[in-house]
């Protein structure tokens, strides 16, 4: 007969060790990738098969899942925790500035990019935000690049070219929309990465995602409300709707924030890496998306780059 108390104790035994604390960290961070990936290709399908527009799918992304970030943060933290942001005007100022350059931005840019190609192309292409930060970075402490920066320059553009050429250097495999949007989707992960910091500081993540979300909502609404309509939708696309706000963001938010309690930041953007994998993955079993041997090495190319730069900052 199995001694339940013993089985307890030894469990919460367990929990407390380093080992099974990482192990659940990285498993955390996977799962919350994973999801991230799998959230773009349920975009594509909503754009090819729905004619969904990009813009009301972003609006009503970052509204809902703002508003439910925004209850969890004062269910957890209370309203005065909620509101400090707001308290001061230089704060206000740059919560306004995130939520418009860095979450809309990050989701804007991303979902264009998914509208006018693929989510495989478009997950990968926003993997080239780490170059994007080491650029920003040696400029602004006016230094030259590091040997292993350069390293990773060479393979994330090399990686790049690989994967809208499909190797054949003379022309894309994707459209052009496509790889600009891609871009500046990296663009809008380094501000999104670099500029909250001090926020960040002052009033935690949840709270600053939560009003960054609502923010960008409403910008997003308010800018394309004249164009926008409510999609007639059947059950599979409001499915898939609520896969993308719910398991597209906040779950695997939640389950980001859950993974720093027991793993690095360095860690968990190496796990991280299972977003373009999932995407790319889903793409080619459930899409049909061929893969090419130039898109799985191109893939691999900027994979190592996010590789060789968290590593160098442990």
């Amino acid at each position: 007969m199995f001694d339940a108390v013993a089985i307890a104790r030894l469990v919460r035994s367990a929990a407390r060790t380093d080992r099974f604390r990482r192990w659940r960290g990285l498993s955390l961070a996977l799962l919350g990738s994973v999801l991230w990936g799998v959230s773009g290709t349920a975009a594509q399908v909503l754009f090819r098969a729905y004619h969904v527009d990009s813009a009301w799918l972003v609006a009503v992304r970052m509204a809902v899942s703002g508003v439910l970030l925004l209850a969890a943060a004062g269910w957890t933290a209370g309203l005065s925790a909620v509101y400090a942001p707001w308290r001061s005007r230089a704060s206000a100022l740059r919560l306004v500035l995130f939520g418009l350059a860095g979450l809309l931005g990050v989701q804007y840019t991303y979902f264009a990019a998914i509208r006018a190609g693929n989510a495989a192309t478009a997950t990968v292409l926003q993997y080239m935000a780490p170059l994007v930060i080491v650029a920003y970075g040696a400029a602004r402490s006016r230094r030259l690049p590091s040997r292993v920066e350069i390293i990773c320059a060479a393979l994330a553009m090399s990686g790049c070219a690989l994967l809208v050429t499909g190797g054949h250097f003379g022309r894309l495999v994707v459209s052009a929309a496509c790889v600009g949007w891609g871009l500046l989707s990296a663009v809008a992960v380094a501000v999104y990465t670099v500029y909250p910091v001090s926020l960040l500081a002052s009033f935690g993540p949840l709270v600053v995602t939560a009003w960054g979300m609502l923010i960008g909502g409403a910008a997003m609404a308010a800018i394309g409300l004249p164009h926008m309509a409510m999609p007639s939708l059947p059950f599979g696309g409001w499915f898939l709707v609520g896969f993308v706000v719910l398991f597209g963001t906040l779950v695997p938010f939640y389950l980001y924030l859950a993974s720093l309690r027991d793993i690095t930041p360095a860690d968990a953007s190496l796990v991280a890496s299972g977003e373009p994998l999932a995407a790319t993955a889903l793409a080619v079993a459930a899409l049909h998306q061929p893969l090419t041997w130039a898109a799985l090495l191109g893939m691999g190319f900027v994979l190592a780059t996010v590789t060789l730069l968290a590593r160098a900052r442990t």
